[in-house]
């Protein structure tokens, strides 16, 4: 039900003013809750750079405070970081060496691996260093084996209890190993850690293209490649599964990490800026058409994935973004109940029945029509002729309007293993939609399961939902084109959120009547689909967004606004609620990084608050 209500809540201007400042606009059929910000002229406003973010935002060190922490740490681990090296230009060579001999933290050695680099610098270059620290050690190839065989080389040498894999002309900040560290120290038991990156202009020292990125996301990491290179993980485990396998180069570290986080769960992720990509022409940092094998590479490394884990699975690639989602199968006997709420409205609740069934490729399925009071004789009439030719299930309920209620109750009536809940305002895009989204809220480690939705010009109304946004919680990517990737392909691939809207919501009904279903008493309207899915991430499953489902949704055509005081009034309650019972998520979402935009959710930089 958040899409019924305003899209955002300023924490700083409190429920009172958000409410007293709601606007509405008219989109086609109903009336639409909009941003609540002031939105300067071009020549008001000026541009929030990356590099703005950088001056004003990132973090500064002192290095006495950092090196007195330092020396406070009950836990100093040796850190192995394993570097593959084959014919890179010298400059950056030392900078990447440099970078490591540059850090804080100075219980680490470095593991290098001459791939038989034929370039005469490499080597006198590695000497050179060898002779220098010697925490550096270097092992010359007799034969070029490629990146895989080479960091298992480097890994050969290795004696840290962590191990971590740098490219050659990667760039680690300083400190980046005392930042691993003190993760290390606040959670012993952590296996893998990850931090956020950016890329390095070639032959320059210009930052660009930051990736801010969620905890540990199984979901989004099954779709794509987001950990990328500078990450921290236990030696026994690392030893464990054979180190880098051969044969996958382009997306060795992608199958690595895959194979390691089947061995465990004790995974962390950095919320910081911690090292540099290079952008080279040969890079995967300068676009992923640079290396085409890469894409390949992924994708056996997915599939050899799925067999592991002994998944009832395949992939599919998507149009508009370089990767591919994974899609589980159904079973037969799997029976989905689609609950529709509704009161009248029966020319749009035929809209979206008549596209049930007329589009989807999946049979297996009953309606429950809640009647929550209809009381117009066309709609009921409508209804009538639903029943008969589909033969949809009516449940009559005419109680005041309790969203939670309705769908609880018609929970309770429902056959199936698996519950859809749908807005009458909906239209069917995809005609796989059931399946897709069943077969991965099927998964043991999921828990709701969202679409896509769309307005009728193809522009995004729902895209996942972001809490930490102005109070409580907003949608992600609204107003994109459906055809946009959005942040790092977000709008496209399979990726895991802390919520999703109930708009059209697929979860199996152990694990709603699991966490008890919707809130009845203090959620009756609004954010009861996003308590639920709090409630559903607290008991351990991750909430997944399919993002290749797409359905319309002419938003909030049956409720209208909240342009009453009673319904503000109720509203201020449903908001009060919810910043009492889950500040930790209204104020810190695990999927959408603090560095990012809280207001506009359209993941761009978060500017730092201006003082009126």
């Amino acid at each position: 039900m958040i899409g019924r209500i305003s899209r955002y809540i300023r924490k700083n201007d409190g429920v009172t003013n958000s409410i007293k400042n709601f606007k509405y606009s008219v989109k086609r059929y109903g009336i639409k809750p909009v941003i609540m910000r002031t939105v300067a002229t071009d020549e008001q406003r000026q541009v929030f750079t990356y590099d703005d973010w950088i001056e004003q935002q990132e973090q500064t060190y002192v290095v006495e405070d950092v090196k007195k922490e330092i020396a406070g740490f009950k836990e100093t681990p040796k850190i192995s970081i394993l570097i593959p090296v084959y014919n890179v230009p010298e400059q950056y060579l030392r900078e990447c060496i440099d970078s490591i001999m540059n850090q804080y933290y100075e219980n680490w050695e470095v593991c290098i691996a001459d791939d038989c680099s034929p370039a005469p610098h490499v080597k006198k270059v590695l000497q050179e260093y060898e002779a220098k620290d010697k925490r550096i050690k270097v092992v010359y190839r007799k034969e070029n084996g490629h990146i895989s065989k080479a960091t298992n080389s480097a890994l050969e040498v290795a004696t840290g209890e962590f191990i971590s894999f740098v490219d050659n002309d990667d760039t680690l900040k300083p400190e980046a190993l005392f930042e691993v560290v003190k993760r290390i120290n606040e959670q012993p038991d952590v296996d893998m850690i990850y931090s956020d990156e950016d890329k390095l202009v070639e032959d320059t020292d210009q930052r660009v293209d930051p990736f801010f990125k969620p905890d540990w996301s199984p979901d989004t990491f099954m779709s794509h490649m987001y950990t990328c290179h500078f990450a921290v993980y236990r030696a026994t485990i690392v030893h464990e599964i054979g180190g880098i396998r051969a044969g996958y180069e382009g997306a060795q570290d992608y199958d690595f990490v895959l194979r390691f986080t089947e061995k465990t769960n004790k995974v962390t992720h950095i919320n910081k800026i911690l090292y540099h990509w290079r952008i080279i022409p040969t890079s995967t940092a300068s676009g992923s058409g640079a290396k085409n094998y890469a894409f390949d590479a992924s994708v056996r490394a997915k599939y050899d994935a799925i067999k592991r884990r002994g998944l009832d699975a395949y992939l599919v690639e998507h149009p508009y973004w370089n990767a591919t989602n994974i899609v589980y199968n159904l079973q037969p006997t799997d029976f989905i109940s689609i609950i529709i709420p509704t009161k009248n409205h029966g020319d749009d609740v035929k809209k979206c029945i008549d596209s049930v069934y007329q589009k989807s490729t999946w049979r297996n399925f009953e309606i429950i029509l809640i009647d929550n009071g209809s009381d117009d004789e066309e709609s009921l009439q409508i209804f009538q002729e639903l029943q008969s030719k589909y033969n949809v299930r009516i449940l009559e309920m005419p109680i005041p309007f309790n969203y939670s209620k309705l769908n609880n109750t018609a929970v309770k009536e429902a056959k199936g293993n698996l519950i859809m809940l749908l807005n009458n305002d909906t239209e069917v895009i995809t005609p796989n939609w059931l399946e897709l989204m069943a077969g991965h809220a099927k998964q043991p480690h999921v828990g709701a399961v969202g679409a896509k939705l769309l307005y009728d010009d193809n522009t995004i109304q729902h895209a996942g939902v972001i809490g930490q946004v102005n109070g409580v919680a907003g949608h992600g990517f609204w107003g994109y084109h459906e055809s946009q990737v959005g942040y790092f392909g977000r709008t496209h691939h399979v990726s895991n959120y802390l919520a999703v809207t109930a708009a059209c919501l697929m979860v199996e009904k152990k694990k709603f009547e699991q966490v008890q279903g919707l809130n009845e008493e203090n959620l009756t309207v609004a954010f009861n689909d996003v308590d639920f899915c709090y409630k559903l991430y607290d008991q351990g499953y991750y909430n997944v967004l399919r993002a290749d489902v797409k359905m319309y949704h002419y938003e909030s055509k049956s409720r209208g606004a909240e342009d009453t005081a009673e319904k503000q009034a109720r509203f201020a309650k449903e908001v009060t609620y919810m910043r009492e019972n889950w500040a930790k998520y209204c104020d810190n979402d695990p999927f959408y990084s603090y560095n990012l935009d809280r207001i506009n959710l359209n993941f761009g930089f978060n500017e730092p608050e201006k003082s009126e």
